[in-house]
């Protein structure tokens, strides 16, 4: 019954040294790979940037067709659209 904490604790510390081990050779080669796609990222960044724009811009068009169109709907219905 002892011998139970001695082998789990061992694979524990097996376990999660392994898992440290990779996770920190990820991060190196991850952080080399980062410098050398640098430039890459770069373009990858404006090209993000410019769809963004591009949906927002385009979000925006949308917004205002639907508030045009349901402000002349609601005329056409006869509602009245007066602020008191």
């Amino acid at each position: 019954m002892d011998w139970i904490p001695i082998v789990f604790v061992t694979f524990k510390v097996l376990v999660l040294g392994t898992g440290m081990f990779f996770a920190i050779k990820w991060h190196y080669d991850r952080g080399k790979k980062a410098q050398a796609d640098r430039q890459d990222w770069e373009k990858e960044r404006r090209a993000v940037l410019r769809a963004a724009a591009k949906v927002t811009a385009v979000f925006m068009l949308a917004l205002l067709a639907l508030g045009l169109l349901t402000h002349f709907l609601m005329k056409w219905i006869g509602l009245d659209l007066a602020f008191p």
